[in-house]
């Protein structure tokens, strides 16, 4: 487990490496005026011609909007086991190392998304109520692929019923694939955003695994 661990740590620091390494690409490639009001666009050709194929589908970005609230409901979720062993054990020392390192990984992924919110990289393709956004990552892929994944290896580590190990992981896979795809689709991210936000969340959760097998206890 351990060398799994530094496997990861490994992997994941590579992808945030890939991560910064494509935000700057963004920034200087093939950079034209292409994006709602004139706004910049990197990779502009390509972004400009998928928008083209998939069109803008409102009601799609609607449903995945609404879907967003999954994952932070599973964030609430674990936030609460660990309050209630926080109670229970009146030690925060004494809560399971995971559940602690899997709250400071929250808040890790809460700033990457609100970093990118305070300091846009480019803009939507569209604009939302007459507004222009902040398009880039994907704010939406980037919180389904951190945190939905932790449901699954939390659910892996804590639970014996195969069943419902089994049950959770196929339908997590199912509904990461259908928010990705929905926000790929839905003309309200370039591809590139999409593409930013993969690369990032599996970086993050990689190291929050590897953290995980490095310092706590097999389960």
């Amino acid at each position: 487990m351990k060398k799994n661990g530094k496997k990861l740590l490994i992997l994941g620091t590579v992808l945030l490496v890939m991560f910064a390494t494509w935000t700057c690409l963004i920034q200087c490639v093939d950079v034209q005026s292409a994006g709602a009001k004139g706004t910049e666009i990197g990779f502009a050709t390509f972004n400009c011609w998928f928008h083209r194929v998939t069109g803008v589908h409102m009601a799609i970005y609607t449903i995945t909007d609404w879907l967003g609230l999954v994952p932070i409901f599973v964030c609430m979720t674990f936030g609460g086991v660990g309050f209630v062993q926080l109670i229970k054990r009146k030690s925060l020392f004494k809560v399971d190392r995971d559940l602690i390192f899997l709250g400071i990984y929250y808040v890790v992924v809460i700033f990457g998304y609100l970093i990118f919110e305070m300091i846009p990289i480019n803009y939507r393709p569209i604009l939302i109520d007459g507004m222009l956004e902040a398009s880039y990552q994907s704010s939406t892929t980037l919180l389904v692929l951190s945190v939905m994944p932790t449901l699954v290896y939390q659910v892996n580590r804590r639970s014996t019923n195969l069943l419902f190990r089994r049950c959770v992981s196929v339908m997590s896979i199912i509904f990461s694939t259908f928010m990705v795809i929905g926000r790929l689709v839905a003309g309200v991210h370039w591809f590139t955003d999409i593409v930013g936000a993969v690369i990032l969340s599996t970086g993050l959760y990689c190291l929050y695994k590897s953290i995980v097998l490095l310092f706590c206890d097999d389960k």
